[in-house]
């Protein structure tokens, strides 16, 4: 099903008085609501399909749209560039590797995908997503521009991402910044970020199943179209892959004579030293910590700097499929910038009042798996309630050509008491805000798409019944015991999940007003009428402590985030 991403548009930013801003704001609106006329995600991505014949026709185009925007790709040399790719991980690897280097007082530009809440969230400058005020002015410059430029032979404006990937350079340049981190959007071979030609240092993070109509359907095929980023004589990184794609991305480097090697496990970084803190949580961030410590580590070598030049490195000598990319102490900077990382949505923790948010946007097998052994225990650590019960919510959506029955399977060893499902929508109507506007799909294709989710769970909810009731309960070794509204064979099918028609409806109910930032009008007549949702609204009123986790779509991660953290809209 065709399916429009609702984050790929911007946030109003309003001025609270109504003032002088009032024009900035307008023309900031003009912009966002501009750039939402080119090409959502969705049909982008349809695009791209249709011309899989000739993908090498997509990045000719896009130097094409490079010209017109009056640079060339020589140009963008000067930007200093770390491209990173990868199935899993590799936004966290920038965000990692853009902290290490900012704490060496360099200036840093950061192009990621795709935003939560905000779209000037994809280009930041030193961390911080570019003011309303500087996107706009690049917009505007880089749209008129293209205007200009185009004839009767060319479509006149590049789509959504290719729009923002030109203006992320145009930025970068203008700013005169003293690198560039660029995540790569999908794949790496024909993603439009590829038509940069002399990177500094690539890099390639954990590698798995997803976007198979676009980059094939086994592992080998995707670590194929990943090492399209390798450029003859740059080094590259990547970390402990499976045999298969580990071996193709061998071949493809070396194809182009690219020095690859294999990043060491953090551990070995740490036994010269006092262990690594990472500012993300989760057991998965460390494969990701020692990627950005070997890339960071790898651009200032090239950028010749003094705290580099004094460290002491070694090669291990044991036999890999890969040579081993050299042991060091990470410096003080480097072990800073680990610890004091934030990256939005990715197993992030938000405590209010008995409510826990557990934001994680996983939206692949093997992402599901690190997000349910970080939620697990992040539950262990977790303080007890003297009294009372503990009640666990999943909130969940799932979008494109993924499998949802296979991600919720995933999340079925959690022992939720309520599954709660809903669309990457934060209201079921809005015209006042751009982030809301979608001329791809109808609220009813949505809610189809979630009641699809719920049945998945149902069923998945019989099977596990069935097995219960043929072996004793067993408790987490040192978690929770979760609350149980019945035992598993005596409860009707659906009895414990839900759909709502947006997000703000679906936090209202979980919340209960009882978390002191999200404080909404109260929910709409009739949300309650069902059984389950009267029942559990009692049951979550009552609760000591409620853990939420919200995970299947970094979208519907961004959606909760913009009424959890209203502060991120300003």
């Amino acid at each position: 099903m065709a399916e429009k991403f609702w984050w790929e548009v911007s946030m109003e930013w309003q001025s609270p008085s109504g003032g002088p801003s009032a024009v900035k704001t307008a023309s900031f609106q003009d912009a966002v609501r501009m750039l939402n006329t080119l090409q959502t995600n969705a049909s982008y991505l349809e695009q791209v399909k249709r011309e899989r014949g000739d993908p090498q026709t997509q990045l000719e185009a896009m130097e094409v749209y490079l010209a017109r925007s009056g640079l060339q790709v020589e140009d963008l040399d000067q930007l200093n560039i770390i491209h990173v790719t990868g199935t899993k991980g590799k936004g966290s690897t920038c965000a990692f590797t853009e902290h290490i280097l900012r704490n060496y007082g360099l200036k840093t530009g950061f192009f990621s995908s795709p935003h939560l809440v905000q779209v000037r969230e994809r280009i930041r400058i030193n961390g911080q997503p570019i003011s309303p005020e500087l996107f706009t002015k690049h917009f505007w410059h880089l749209y008129h521009q293209l205007e200009k430029t185009k004839d009767g032979s060319c479509v006149s404006m590049p789509a959504y991402f290719r729009f923002l990937t030109l203006m992320a350079f145009h930025v970068f340049l203008q700013e005169k910044v003293d690198l560039a981190v660029v995540e790569v959007g999908i794949g790496g071979a024909y993603d439009c970020t590829n038509i940069i030609r002399k990177p500094v240092v690539c890099g390639v993070s954990s590698l798995g199943i997803d976007h198979t109509s676009l980059l094939g359907d086994t592992v080998e095929k995707i670590a194929w179209q990943k090492g399209g980023i390798f450029k003859h004589g740059v080094p590259a990184f990547t970390v402990l892959q499976p045999e298969g794609p580990l071996a193709v991305l061998r071949d493809r480097a070396q194809q182009i004579s690219c020095p690859l090697y294999l990043c060491p496990p953090l551990e070995a970084l740490e036994e010269r030293g006092r262990p690594l803190t990472l500012g993300l949580e989760g057991e998965h961030q460390r494969s990701n910590a020692a990627l950005a410590l070997q890339l960071a580590h790898c651009w200032l070598q090239w950028r010749d700097h003094q705290d580099v030049r004094k460290l002491k490195v070694s090669r291990p000598s044991v036999p890999w499929p890969l040579p081993l990319a050299p042991v060091f102490q990470p410096t003080s900077h480097m072990r800073h910038g680990l610890r004091d990382t934030e990256w939005p949505g990715r197993t992030q923790v938000l405590r209010r009042g008995p409510l826990t948010w557990y934001l994680d946007g996983a939206h692949t097998t093997s992402s599901v798996q690190a997000c349910v052994r970080w939620f697990r225990q992040a539950l262990q650590r977790s303080e007890r309630p003297s009294r009372g019960p503990e009640v666990r919510v999943l909130l969940f959506n799932s979008t494109g050509d993924r499998d949802p029955a296979a991600l919720l399977k995933l999340l079925q060893p959690c022992q939720f008491d309520y599954a709660v499902f809903c669309p990457n929508l934060t209201e079921v109507a809005s015209t006042d805000n751009a982030d809301q506007q979608n001329f791809t799909v109808t609220l009813d294709q949505v809610l189809l798409r979630c009641l699809e989710h719920q049945q998945h769970w149902s069923c998945l909810d019989e099977e596990q019944a069935g097995r219960d009731l043929w072996r004793p309960s067993s408790l987490e070794p040192g978690g929770p015991a979760p609350l149980r509204l019945a035992p598993r064979g005596l409860q009707p099918c659906s009895s414990s999940s839900l759909v709502f028609s947006c997000i703000s409806h679906a936090l209202q109910w979980i919340s209960q007003g009882r978390d002191p930032v999200f404080q909404p009008p109260s929910l709409p007549r009739g949300l309650l009428a069902h059984p389950t949702a009267s029942n559990g609204a009692s049951v979550l009123r009552e609760a000591t402590a409620i853990h939420v986790l919200v995970t299947g779509s970094l979208h519907l991660v961004g959606g909760v985030l913009k009424l959890l953290e209203p502060s991120l809209s300003q």
